[in-house]
Protein backbone atom coordinates (compact mmCIF):
# COMPACT_ATOMS: atom_id res chain seq x y z
CA UNK A 1 0.00 0.00 0.00
CA UNK A 2 1.49 3.13 -0.72
CA UNK A 3 1.35 5.48 1.92
CA UNK A 4 0.25 9.33 1.46
CA UNK A 5 2.84 12.07 0.83
CA UNK A 6 1.43 15.10 2.47
CA UNK A 7 4.28 17.67 3.08
CA UNK A 8 4.02 17.24 -1.04
CA UNK A 9 0.31 18.71 -1.61
CA UNK A 10 -0.59 22.25 -1.63
CA UNK A 11 -1.33 24.63 1.15
CA UNK A 12 -3.68 26.35 1.88
CA UNK A 13 -1.85 29.50 1.60
CA UNK A 14 0.70 29.48 -1.29
CA UNK A 15 3.51 31.89 0.12
CA UNK A 16 7.24 31.03 0.02
CA UNK A 17 9.00 30.26 3.74
CA UNK A 18 12.62 31.50 4.23
CA UNK A 19 13.48 28.61 6.37
CA UNK A 20 11.80 25.61 7.71
CA UNK A 21 13.84 22.48 9.36
CA UNK A 22 14.60 21.53 12.83
CA UNK A 23 16.51 23.12 15.75
CA UNK A 24 18.05 21.62 18.72
CA UNK A 25 19.63 18.27 17.02
CA UNK A 26 22.05 17.21 19.73
CA UNK A 27 24.67 15.32 18.03
CA UNK A 28 28.15 13.77 19.03
CA UNK A 29 30.79 15.00 16.28
CA UNK A 30 33.80 13.09 16.03
CA UNK A 31 36.08 14.85 13.40
CA UNK A 32 39.58 12.43 12.32
CA UNK A 33 43.32 14.00 12.61
CA UNK A 34 46.20 12.05 10.41
CA UNK A 35 48.45 11.07 13.41
CA UNK A 36 46.52 12.32 16.21
CA UNK A 37 43.08 11.53 18.25
CA UNK A 38 40.37 12.43 16.74
CA UNK A 39 38.71 15.59 18.47
CA UNK A 40 35.54 15.28 19.90
CA UNK A 41 32.83 18.22 19.78
CA UNK A 42 29.17 17.70 21.80
CA UNK A 43 26.92 19.56 19.08
CA UNK A 44 23.88 21.06 18.83
CA UNK A 45 22.68 21.61 15.26
CA UNK A 46 19.60 23.79 13.50
CA UNK A 47 19.51 22.91 10.06
CA UNK A 48 16.97 24.76 7.45
CA UNK A 49 15.72 24.73 3.84
CA UNK A 50 13.46 27.20 1.83
CA UNK A 51 10.26 26.16 0.80
CA UNK A 52 8.20 26.95 -2.03
CA UNK A 53 4.83 27.86 -2.04
CA UNK A 54 3.78 25.37 -4.09
CA UNK A 55 4.71 22.69 -0.89
CA UNK A 56 3.00 22.37 2.30
CA UNK A 57 5.37 20.77 3.85
CA UNK A 58 9.48 19.98 4.00
CA UNK A 59 10.69 16.20 4.64
CA UNK A 60 12.35 16.88 7.69
CA UNK A 61 13.55 13.23 8.18
CA UNK A 62 16.03 13.87 5.33
CA UNK A 63 18.12 16.47 7.44
CA UNK A 64 18.71 14.04 9.83
CA UNK A 65 19.86 11.77 7.05
CA UNK A 66 21.97 14.10 5.56
CA UNK A 67 23.40 14.82 9.57
CA UNK A 68 24.36 11.21 10.33
CA UNK A 69 25.94 10.56 6.41
CA UNK A 70 28.37 13.62 6.96
CA UNK A 71 29.67 12.84 10.97
CA UNK A 72 29.83 9.09 9.70
CA UNK A 73 32.75 11.05 6.73
CA UNK A 74 33.90 13.07 9.34
CA UNK A 75 34.74 9.68 11.72
CA UNK A 76 36.38 8.27 8.62
CA UNK A 77 38.69 11.66 8.01
CA UNK A 78 36.52 12.16 4.90
CA UNK A 79 35.49 15.57 6.32
CA UNK A 80 38.02 17.89 8.18
CA UNK A 81 37.32 20.55 10.34
CA UNK A 82 33.96 21.14 12.24
CA UNK A 83 33.05 24.14 9.65
CA UNK A 84 33.79 21.69 6.90
CA UNK A 85 30.93 19.47 8.32
CA UNK A 86 28.43 22.21 7.85
CA UNK A 87 29.64 22.72 4.76
CA UNK A 88 28.71 19.28 3.68
CA UNK A 89 25.66 18.99 5.34
CA UNK A 90 24.43 22.27 3.55
CA UNK A 91 25.92 21.18 0.29
CA UNK A 92 23.82 17.12 0.74
CA UNK A 93 20.88 19.09 1.83
CA UNK A 94 20.61 20.80 -1.55
CA UNK A 95 21.13 17.34 -3.03
CA UNK A 96 18.17 15.83 -0.89
CA UNK A 97 15.98 18.51 -0.91
CA UNK A 98 15.42 19.02 -4.46
CA UNK A 99 12.98 22.00 -4.47
CA UNK A 100 15.02 24.08 -1.90
CA UNK A 101 17.26 26.86 -3.38
CA UNK A 102 18.79 27.48 -0.57
CA UNK A 103 19.97 25.33 2.70
CA UNK A 104 21.30 26.93 5.75
CA UNK A 105 23.52 25.05 8.60
CA UNK A 106 24.58 26.13 12.41
CA UNK A 107 26.25 24.31 15.39
CA UNK A 108 27.00 25.35 18.25
CA UNK A 109 29.85 22.90 20.15
CA UNK A 110 31.10 22.49 23.09
CA UNK A 111 35.09 22.15 22.78
CA UNK A 112 37.17 20.59 25.66
CA UNK A 113 40.86 21.75 24.75
CA UNK A 114 44.19 20.49 27.04
CA UNK A 115 46.29 22.79 28.17
CA UNK A 116 49.70 23.44 30.50
CA UNK A 117 49.78 25.99 33.16
CA UNK A 118 52.37 28.65 32.61
CA UNK A 119 54.47 27.98 35.80
CA UNK A 120 53.83 24.65 37.24
CA UNK A 121 52.99 23.36 33.97
CA UNK A 122 50.24 21.28 35.08
CA UNK A 123 47.79 19.94 32.92
CA UNK A 124 43.95 21.16 32.80
CA UNK A 125 41.34 21.28 30.66
CA UNK A 126 38.69 24.23 29.14
CA UNK A 127 35.63 23.99 27.45
CA UNK A 128 35.74 26.46 24.75
CA UNK A 129 32.36 27.07 23.02
CA UNK A 130 32.54 26.69 18.79
CA UNK A 131 30.55 28.29 16.24
CA UNK A 132 30.17 27.15 12.79
CA UNK A 133 27.56 27.23 9.69
CA UNK A 134 27.25 27.48 6.41
CA UNK A 135 24.70 28.77 3.64
CA UNK A 136 24.31 26.99 0.44
CA UNK A 137 22.07 28.46 -3.08
CA UNK A 138 22.06 26.56 -5.67
CA UNK A 139 22.99 28.83 -8.31
CA UNK A 140 21.54 27.19 -11.12
CA UNK A 141 23.28 23.76 -10.48
CA UNK A 142 26.62 25.21 -9.48
CA UNK A 143 26.27 25.56 -5.49
CA UNK A 144 27.66 29.25 -3.87
CA UNK A 145 28.90 27.92 -0.26
CA UNK A 146 29.59 30.37 2.47
CA UNK A 147 30.90 29.32 5.97
CA UNK A 148 31.68 29.94 9.10
CA UNK A 149 34.05 29.26 11.83
CA UNK A 150 34.41 30.60 15.52
CA UNK A 151 34.52 30.75 19.26
CA UNK A 152 33.79 31.96 22.53
CA UNK A 153 36.45 32.10 25.31
CA UNK A 154 37.03 33.19 28.60
CA UNK A 155 39.86 35.14 29.70
CA UNK A 156 40.41 37.46 32.58
CA UNK A 157 41.07 41.76 31.88
CA UNK A 158 42.25 44.61 34.50
CA UNK A 159 40.57 47.93 34.19
CA UNK A 160 43.38 50.68 33.04
CA UNK A 161 41.61 53.76 34.42
CA UNK A 162 40.91 52.73 38.10
CA UNK A 163 44.58 51.18 38.24
CA UNK A 164 46.02 54.93 37.25
CA UNK A 165 44.18 56.05 40.33
CA UNK A 166 45.98 53.85 42.15
CA UNK A 167 49.38 54.60 40.91
CA UNK A 168 48.87 58.09 41.38
CA UNK A 169 47.82 57.06 45.10
CA UNK A 170 50.79 54.78 45.53
CA UNK A 171 52.98 57.70 44.24
CA UNK A 172 51.30 60.17 47.11
CA UNK A 173 51.63 57.39 50.07
CA UNK A 174 55.63 56.95 48.73
CA UNK A 175 56.59 60.68 48.80
CA UNK A 176 54.68 61.11 52.49
CA UNK A 177 57.57 58.18 53.48
CA UNK A 178 60.07 60.34 51.93
CA UNK A 179 61.04 57.65 49.28
CA UNK A 180 62.89 59.90 46.43
CA UNK A 181 61.40 60.47 42.78
CA UNK A 182 64.07 57.75 41.41
CA UNK A 183 62.61 55.20 43.70
CA UNK A 184 59.29 55.75 43.18
CA UNK A 185 59.31 55.31 39.66
CA UNK A 186 61.39 52.72 39.83
CA UNK A 187 58.95 50.44 41.96
CA UNK A 188 56.04 51.65 39.98
CA UNK A 189 58.18 50.23 36.95
CA UNK A 190 58.29 47.07 38.44
CA UNK A 191 55.25 46.14 40.30
CA UNK A 192 51.98 47.00 38.37
CA UNK A 193 49.16 48.64 40.79
CA UNK A 194 46.46 47.07 42.12
CA UNK A 195 42.71 47.46 39.72
CA UNK A 196 39.50 45.67 39.44
CA UNK A 197 38.76 42.90 37.27
CA UNK A 198 36.43 41.37 34.83
CA UNK A 199 35.67 37.96 33.59
CA UNK A 200 36.01 38.69 30.06
CA UNK A 201 33.91 36.70 27.32
CA UNK A 202 35.46 37.49 23.26
CA UNK A 203 33.69 36.27 20.59
CA UNK A 204 35.57 35.92 17.21
CA UNK A 205 33.48 34.64 13.97
CA UNK A 206 35.17 34.27 10.48
CA UNK A 207 33.11 33.99 7.58
CA UNK A 208 34.63 33.02 3.82
CA UNK A 209 34.14 31.17 0.92
CA UNK A 210 34.04 27.34 1.05
CA UNK A 211 37.57 27.20 -0.14
CA UNK A 212 39.67 28.83 2.41
CA UNK A 213 41.12 27.15 5.31
CA UNK A 214 40.62 28.98 9.06
CA UNK A 215 42.07 27.13 11.97
CA UNK A 216 40.52 26.82 14.98
CA UNK A 217 42.73 26.74 17.06
CA UNK A 218 44.85 29.38 16.10
CA UNK A 219 40.96 31.56 16.28
CA UNK A 220 41.27 30.73 20.16
CA UNK A 221 44.57 32.03 20.55
CA UNK A 222 43.50 35.61 19.14
CA UNK A 223 40.70 35.38 21.36
CA UNK A 224 42.88 34.09 24.90
CA UNK A 225 45.83 36.89 23.42
CA UNK A 226 43.63 39.78 23.29
CA UNK A 227 42.79 40.20 26.69
CA UNK A 228 44.79 41.03 29.80
CA UNK A 229 45.67 37.64 30.81
CA UNK A 230 45.10 33.94 29.92
CA UNK A 231 43.13 31.74 32.64
CA UNK A 232 43.37 28.39 33.83
CA UNK A 233 41.11 26.13 35.65
CA UNK A 234 43.87 24.50 38.00
CA UNK A 235 46.22 26.80 39.07
CA UNK A 236 48.93 26.35 41.63
CA UNK A 237 50.21 28.93 43.70
CA UNK A 238 53.05 30.03 41.30
CA UNK A 239 50.72 29.83 38.96
CA UNK A 240 48.14 31.51 40.04
CA UNK A 241 50.77 34.83 40.72
CA UNK A 242 51.62 34.92 37.17
CA UNK A 243 48.00 35.25 36.01
CA UNK A 244 47.54 38.19 38.34
CA UNK A 245 50.60 39.61 37.82
CA UNK A 246 50.85 39.27 33.98
CA UNK A 247 46.54 40.79 34.04
CA UNK A 248 47.83 43.71 35.86
CA UNK A 249 50.84 44.40 34.20
CA UNK A 250 48.40 44.34 30.61
CA UNK A 251 45.05 46.30 31.62
CA UNK A 252 43.13 46.82 28.83
CA UNK A 253 39.14 47.93 28.64
CA UNK A 254 36.72 46.51 26.17
CA UNK A 255 37.13 48.56 23.11
CA UNK A 256 41.17 47.64 23.78
CA UNK A 257 40.42 43.88 23.54
CA UNK A 258 38.34 44.12 20.19
CA UNK A 259 40.99 46.54 18.61
CA UNK A 260 43.95 43.60 19.22
CA UNK A 261 41.81 40.67 18.05
CA UNK A 262 41.49 43.09 14.76
CA UNK A 263 45.16 43.66 15.12
CA UNK A 264 45.40 39.65 15.63
CA UNK A 265 43.07 38.63 12.97
CA UNK A 266 44.74 40.80 10.40
CA UNK A 267 48.39 39.27 10.71
CA UNK A 268 47.31 35.47 11.36
CA UNK A 269 44.48 35.60 8.55
CA UNK A 270 46.28 37.86 5.86
CA UNK A 271 45.97 35.33 3.04
CA UNK A 272 41.69 35.44 3.27
CA UNK A 273 40.01 37.36 -0.07
CA UNK A 274 39.06 40.37 1.07
CA UNK A 275 34.93 39.97 1.25
CA UNK A 276 35.59 37.76 4.29
CA UNK A 277 33.65 38.93 6.66
CA UNK A 278 35.13 38.97 10.49
CA UNK A 279 32.47 39.42 13.78
CA UNK A 280 34.17 40.32 17.11
CA UNK A 281 32.65 40.82 20.04
CA UNK A 282 33.78 41.37 23.85
CA UNK A 283 31.57 41.39 26.66
CA UNK A 284 33.45 41.89 30.77
CA UNK A 285 31.63 41.42 33.10
CA UNK A 286 32.30 43.85 36.14
CA UNK A 287 33.48 43.41 39.60
CA UNK A 288 32.61 46.66 40.80
CA UNK A 289 29.70 47.52 39.42
CA UNK A 290 26.16 45.26 38.31
CA UNK A 291 26.53 45.74 34.21
CA UNK A 292 28.76 44.60 32.20
CA UNK A 293 31.14 46.44 29.57
CA UNK A 294 30.44 45.80 25.40
CA UNK A 295 32.29 46.32 22.66
CA UNK A 296 32.07 44.88 18.98
CA UNK A 297 33.10 45.23 15.61
CA UNK A 298 31.40 43.49 12.29
CA UNK A 299 33.92 44.27 9.24
CA UNK A 300 35.68 42.94 5.66
CA UNK A 301 38.94 42.00 6.00
CA UNK A 302 39.78 44.72 3.76
CA UNK A 303 38.44 47.01 6.00
CA UNK A 304 40.10 46.00 9.46
CA UNK A 305 43.56 46.11 7.14
CA UNK A 306 42.89 49.77 5.24
CA UNK A 307 41.68 51.17 9.16
CA UNK A 308 45.15 49.02 10.70
CA UNK A 309 47.39 50.72 8.01
CA UNK A 310 46.45 54.17 8.09
CA UNK A 311 46.44 54.68 11.88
Amino acid sequence: MELPDTQSTQPEVRINLTRVGVKNVKKLVEVARPGKRPVIFISTFNVYVDLPSSLKGANLSRNFEVIDEVLQQAIEGEVNGIEEVCNAVARKLLDHHEYADRTEVKMKSLYMVKRETPVTKTECHEVVEVHASAVADRNNGTPIVRKMIGAEVTGITACPCAQNIMKELASAKLRNLEISEDKIQEFLNEIPMATHNQRGKGFLLIETDDDQRVELETIIDILKDSMSARIYELLKRGDESHVVFAAHSNARFVEDCVREMAKHVVEKFSYLPGDSVITIKQTNEESIHQHDAYAERKATIAELKAEIKAS
